[in-house]
């Protein structure tokens, strides 16, 4: 499945926004990618939709724990096996333990 069908049949959006397609595109062939996009652009699904697509484990830092439980509910939502790992979290070593078994994507 290529990153166009990903995006219609796990996300449900009919097109990419801006310079998703790009930075999707660019994560996808392996390349080193920074993207600064502004509030509401789509920047998460530039790396959940990688995430979905690759082998191994993507990992989101985030300096928000609001924005962490916010994503990592649209995460699951879309079958992605994600977790929050913040200084709140009491439930650490399990997260770690997920992390280390490859429980995570």
């Amino acid at each position: 499945m290529n990153a166009l069908d990903t995006l219609h049949k796990v996300f449900g959006f009919p097109e990419f926004r801006g310079v998703q397609d790009q930075v999707v595109g660019r994560v996808l062939a392996g390349e080193r990618t920074l993207a600064v996009m502004p509030t509401g652009a789509g920047k998460s699904l530039t790396y959940q939709l990688p995430a979905v697509m690759l082998e191994g484990t993507c990992l989101v830092v985030s300096p928000l724990i609001a924005l962490m439980h916010d994503q990592l509910r649209a995460a699951e939502a879309v079958g992605i096996r994600a977790a929050t790992l913040t200084s709140a979290d009491d439930n650490r070593e399990e997260t770690i333990s997920r992390f280390r078994g490859g429980e995570l994507d």
